[in-house]
């Protein structure tokens, strides 16, 4: 908790993120506000998609990372600057230090995939040095920040500095130029709140009416949390899925900005955020990063209201690893009730497998068998995963089960043990 009240008079205002505009310009893209034809017809509302994940680093984090540093003077810059991110964070700091002749020191977990580090390493070139230490953020994080107190450089926070917050602001400055009507919901991400506080400032000056829309993953919900109580709050546990916006605990000037701006925070389940990572690419080509999907996938909580509304939505990043797909896929399937896992006892006696397989239904698949017991596997428990073509399939599926006498544990709603077996 934050003992003190900030000071708001040192907050960005469009002036500042006016001046951020004029620094950017030339240095990162002007992406495209494009409608939604798909997403128009599901919601019966007119649905704009604003691309930063067609962003020269492929999200909006260069907004912010280049703004700070090109707000430092000469002799701050000559000492280096440091960051720490396993992420988007770390490719905008790196294509900045390359713009601009800066060395960087980019701080990254030992766990990050090879494809990020990469990244990294080809936007900043010879001008970034990347460090591998710790097995995750919070470990990076630290070490960053005693390379800082020993060698006096500048460290360039992801999200709660107000200069980044001024260059993440920019977004909102050409969605407003580039709408030619009246916005009267925007919806972007919330991790640490940099975006959302760049963009509510802008907003609740130039379209006070627009409702802003904050959206949070469901297992890590700092800001809401923050928000609800008053006063910043650090969680304990996030789930990490969502890695561009899971963060345990927000930024003190950017929870300040967005509980006074934003008129909600919605909170949306991983699996969510699946289905509509998956739908947006087999619909439209679109390949979004987990945090560039979360106002998507938050628009079924809006349904009802944004009916024949004008509605934005951030499409925040789309730095989307290949590797991750058939997790994106499982958490899909088993958000939307499609799969479901079981361990079968399966009598000793022959027949057994089959008396199983005519309890399928005529669209349900096997998409696992795994025996438990490796010496005993014609009669052992089985790890059995089904998947079915309709969520209202699962009932009959249970009762014709029952009707065999199949013995079983269902493992979905068993946490503990469905991540130990599956």
């Amino acid at each position: 908790m934050v003992p003190y009240s900030l000071n708001e008079a040192a907050f960005p205002d469009l002036d500042t993120i006016y001046l951020a505009a004029e620094r950017l310009r030339g240095i990162v893209a002007h992406t495209p506000l494009q409608e939604n034809i798909n997403l128009s017809d599901r919601y019966g509302a007119n649905v704009f998609l604003k691309r930063e994940d067609l962003q020269v680093v492929r999200s909006y984090k260069i907004r912010g990372a280049y703004n700070k540093m090109a707000s430092l003077p000469a002799e701050a810059l000559a000492k280096g600057v440091v960051c720490a991110s396993a992420g988007n964070h770390a490719q905008g700091v790196a294509y900045a230090c390359r713009k601009m002749g800066v060395h960087g020191i980019i701080f990254m977990p030992t766990t990050t995939p090879n494809q990020k580090i990469k990244q990294v390493k080809l936007f900043g070139k010879e001008f970034v040095e990347v460090v591998l230490t710790g097995d995750t953020y919070d470990d990076a994080f630290h070490a960053a920040m005693e390379f800082v107190k020993t060698n006096e450089s500048i460290f360039v926070h992801p999200f709660d500095d107000v200069q980044v917050i001024e260059g993440q602001g920019t977004v909102g400055l050409e969605i407003f130029k580039d709408s030619n009507f009246k916005i009267d919901y925007l919806l972007m991400a919330i991790g640490g709140g940099g975006l959302a506080s760049g963009l509510s400032t802008v907003f609740k000056q130039l379209s006070p009416k627009t409702k802003l829309i904050g959206v949070e993953p469901l297992g890590s919900p700092s800001m809401k949390v923050s928000i609800d109580e008053g006063h910043v709050i650090a969680l304990d546990r996030i789930d990490k899925f969502v890695d561009g916006a899971a963060v345990k605990r927000p930024g003190d000037i950017t929870f300040e900005i967005c509980r006074k701006n934003l008129d909600s925070v919605l909170l949306v389940p991983e699996g969510k955020v699946c289905t509509a990572i998956l739908k947006l690419y087999d619909e439209d080509a679109i390949v979004a990063e987990p945090a560039g999907a979360l106002t998507i996938a938050a628009l079924d909580m809006l349904k009802d209201e944004i009916k024949g509304k004008n509605v934005v939505c951030l499409i925040s990043g789309g730095n989307n690893d290949i590797t991750r797909t058939e997790e994106i896929k499982e958490r899909s399937l088993l958000y939307e009730g499609l799969k479901h896992y079981f361990i079968i006892r399966f009598p000793q006696r022959a027949g057994a497998f089959r008396d199983f397989l005519n309890v399928l239904g005529p669209t349900d698949d096997i998409s696992r068998f795994e025996y438990i017991k490796k010496t005993n596997r014609e009669t052992g428990p089985a790890v059995v995963g089904i998947e079915l073509k309709s969520r209202e399939d699962f009932e009959p599926l249970i009762q014709r089960m029952q009707a065999q006498n199949i013995v079983f544990e269902y493992l979905n709603d068993q946490p503990d043990l469905f991540q130990f077996l599956v």
